[in-house]
């Protein structure tokens, strides 16, 4: 399989699993080793002031913290849109991580930024398996889609994107059996 780095992983409608029903997942590696990526559509009620309160002046006082999955859910990952594309921890359309120590210099050259609290991560092959489950559907990542203002809305607008059978997917009831 090609690399998904940089795509977005919908989940399936088949998909059950508490952590991932009706995600998007913005995949930042994809390789032989595994894969990892943040959960883009999970605001948390807790604001970044009050989990990391050094990143508040950057997101604004009243931004959440997002769930970015299940894995190391006391860490923090920040995304941010780069000026320049070509710097490293770019992964798509401009969108990539900082890494490493974060500082006032490491805002400089990026706008739009999201603070997560932990990681989605799948093993050698794991990925693989879920995808011949059908249990993902990809969608190239647009930098809009990292930072909507409605993450709760962005799996059925992706899915409408999509078209065709995927926008009948997005008008799917959370609970089908309240249909």
């Amino acid at each position: 399989m090609d690399s998904l780095k940089g795509h977005l992983l919908l989940a399936n409608g088949n998909l059950f699993d508490p952590n991932f029903r009706r995600t998007v997942v913005f995949l930042a590696e994809h390789s032989e080793e595994g894969a990892m990526g943040v959960v883009l559509n999970r605001p948390s009620e807790i604001l970044v002031a009050e989990a990391v309160p050094p990143l508040a002046d950057v997101v604004g006082d009243d931004e959440p913290l997002f769930i970015g999955g299940p894995v190391q859910p006391n860490d923090v990952l920040v995304m941010a849109t780069f000026e320049d594309p070509g710097l490293p921890g770019v992964v798509a359309d401009g969108v990539g991580f900082l890494s490493g120590e974060i500082d006032e210099d490491s805002f400089r050259s990026v706008t739009d930024v999201r603070v997560f609290a932990g990681y989605s991560g799948w093993g050698s092959g794991q990925l693989e398996f879920e995808m011949a489950e059908d249990s993902w559907i990809t969608e190239p990542a647009l930098a809009v889609d990292a930072f909507t203002e409605d993450p709760e809305g962005l799996w059925s607008a992706v899915l409408r994107r999509k078209g065709g059978q995927f926008a009948l997917l997005a008008t799917m009831p959370y609970d089908p059996q309240l249909n």
